[in-house]
């Protein structure tokens, strides 16, 4: 019979149970998805883009508009302060003003606006992605698929481009 010393006999029992846990481990289906990525180039960001872009396009033009309009008046103000009368010049100083006003409370309102919507945009877009992460999780039966936080994944472990494949397959079926 063989005896072995004790310290011999802990590293013999740590070296099976690292083999047996390794081979546990290595069973396991694991991957790494870049969700940055896939909020950027899925074709419902674009899409979303486009809707937001058309959607503030008259207000963003009624903006500009009014940047004319309070740029040719104080134009207006500077090269003519000399020969207008008093009232005049009161008069145009004060529309100024209302024009300015005007202009911070729509850009206020517009970018509060915005904000809004590109946030419940990308909600959905998340939705979708991660939709899409369950589907490709669960047809290719991965155990577990990792995020943000990785310091380091290997391209065979990098799901990310299936998944936008998938996210591509959403858009054109229209889900």
């Amino acid at each position: 019979m063989f005896f072995f010393s004790k310290p011999l006999s802990k590293l013999l029992v740590l070296i099976f149970l690292l083999l047996v846990s390794s081979y546990a481990y290595s069973e396991q289906k694991i991957a790494f998805v870049n969700q940055a990525k896939l909020l950027q180039k899925a074709p419902q960001a674009e899409s979303a883009r486009t809707k937001l872009q058309k959607e503030f396009a008259s207000r963003d033009k009624a903006l500009v508009s009014l940047q004319k309009k309070i740029k040719q008046a104080a134009d207006k103000l500077q090269k003519d302060s000399a020969v207008l009368s008093t009232e005049e010049l009161n008069k145009l100083k004060r529309k100024i003003t209302l024009l300015s006003r005007d202009l911070e409370r729509d850009k206020s309102a517009f970018k509060e606006d915005l904000s809004i919507r590109q946030n419940e945009e990308l909600i959905k877009l998340q939705k979708s992605v991660l939709k899409s992460i369950q589907s490709v999780a669960e047809k290719e039966k991965y155990d577990l698929i990792l995020s943000e936080g990785i310091v380091f994944a290997s391209k065979n472990a990098d799901i990310t481009d299936k998944i936008l494949i998938q996210l591509k397959t959403q858009f054109k079926s229209g889900q």
